[in-house]
């Protein structure tokens, strides 16, 4: 999954918050799915890769100028993305747990969630424009 690609998907549907719940709902279902699986199965190696995927392109859209997110919240989600990308190597490299990754993205699907719940035009959309 490229940004290109995340930000067609996200330009499809009404609401970004819906598109990136269910982004994150797929990709942790399959980190669930995959976290007892060996470090080097493919379908844990998938699961970790569409992780980085999806958190390198929230960096990139927080750090894009037409994001209206206020600067903190660009910024821990840029953070975020770090962590997720060293912690990736590490799960690899070290056979650290999964569990982690599985939490923050539970983590923020709560949040997306409690967003989605908001009405329409009461806060900037997960990717940081006004829905």
């Amino acid at each position: 999954m490229s940004l290109q690609a995340y930000q067609k998907t996200q330009r499809a549907f009404s609401n970004p918050r819906e598109i990136e719940y269910k982004l994150f709902a797929q990709i942790t279902a399959s980190l669930i799915e995959a976290k007892d699986l060996s470090r080097t199965d493919p379908k844990l190696i998938a699961a970790l890769s569409r992780n980085r995927e999806l958190w390198s392109a929230l960096a990139s859209d927080c750090s894009s100028d037409g994001n209206a997110h206020a600067v903190s919240l660009r910024a821990q989600i840029i953070s975020l993305s770090l962590w997720v990308n060293r912690y990736t190597s590490e799960v690899m490299r070290q056979k650290a747990s999964v569990v982690p990754l599985i939490d923050i993205n539970r983590t923020i699907m709560e949040g997306l969630a409690m967003c989605s719940a908001a009405p329409p035009g009461a806060a900037p959309g997960p990717a940081g424009r006004a829905v």
